[in-house]
């Protein structure tokens, strides 16, 4: 059998009967446009650990379909997770006689910089949200100051706000999708486990949301006239807004960082901020907030130098 119509096989009925929707997408794009123009025309047989590996070779000299440069090291790995994913499931049902795409040697995955807001920057953004006419813009605020994912931001609703206890439950996620050839939100299951969670809301916060809620047609929070915000649309609108205030672009993810590192800054626990977060385990936060932590550190000793 050649691989492309085992991957279309394991696609179909593997991969999209037991993942999310978003998965099977992900998964089948990065097999029509990365792994199939390359190893479809080859027999399960063929794919030796060589073969694999001079694919992964040329991902990362020059797999960029549109620049026609490397892939980053981060997605290289998420396509070596399609091939061992689908071969292993191949030797498991008897198409192939042994599984060798465990002899992939993966490259090494470089920790992004974290990038988030200063906190000028940050009072910046919230002046302007405070002042604008659309109350959908209202949703970045909430971010700063709950360290949502923008998938997280666009699928809350007026019932995972509890206006009693100040606090908001997240309880789902959403993404841009399609559904019998048309352009809508697909609402789905949390991330992971973890990012199902409960977040407490700063008193200053929980009133500007009273008032919101006062204002709004709509069962979701952030909404545009009524009707739910598509992923994309949101993140375009963010992307004018730091344009028209003169401020660097960053993605729209910088926006939960900024909320740790203000977090951190204030002294609040790795633990603690792990869970506001939905971070499997606090060595996650650990990792990626080291620098903040060690700036927050150094800043506490220095001021208690300062006392001798």
């Amino acid at each position: 059998m050649k691989y492309k119509d085992w991957l279309d096989e394991w696609l179909r009925h593997y991969v999209k009967t037991s993942n999310k929707q978003r998965t099977f997408e992900r998964y089948r794009q990065t097999a029509n446009v990365h792994i199939i123009p390359i190893l479809g025309e080859y027999e399960l047989t063929e794919l030796q650990p060589v073969v694999l590996q001079r694919f992964v070779s040329g991902l990362l000299e020059r797999g960029n379909k549109r620049t026609g440069k490397g892939l980053s090291p981060n997605f290289v790995k998420s396509v070596i997770s399609v091939i061992q994913n689908s071969l292993k499931t191949a030797h498991i049902l008897g198409l192939t006689s042994e599984y060798v795409a465990d002899k992939i040697k993966r490259p090494k995955i470089v920790e992004k910089q974290v990038e988030c807001f200063t906190l000028a920057e940050q009072k910046k953004i919230e002046k302007y949200v405070s002042e604008s006419k659309k109350p959908k813009l209202k949703g970045i605020v909430l971010c700063l100051y709950t360290g949502l994912r923008i998938g997280e931001l666009l699928a809350l609703t007026w019932d995972d706000v509890d206006f009693a206890k100040g606090r908001l439950s997240v309880t789902k996620t959403c993404h841009d999708g399609n559904e019998n050839g048309k352009h809508c939100i697909i609402v789905d299951t949390p991330k992971t486990e973890t990012s199902r969670r409960c977040i407490p809301l700063p008193k200053p916060l929980l009133a500007i949301l009273k008032d919101w809620k006062k204002q709004s047609i709509s069962e979701f929070v952030v909404a545009d006239k009524g009707s739910p915000v598509f992923v994309r649309s949101y993140q375009r609108t963010f992307e004018l807004l730091l344009k028209r205030l003169h401020i660097p672009h960053k993605g729209f993810h910088a926006l939960r960082h900024t909320f740790a590192t203000r977090a951190i800054e204030c002294g609040m626990d790795v633990k603690s901020l792990s869970e506001i977060l939905g971070h499997k385990n606090a060595t996650i936060t650990l990792n990626r907030y080291a620098h903040s932590l060690w700036e927050h550190k150094s800043e506490m000793m220095n001021k208690l130098g300062k006392l001798l």
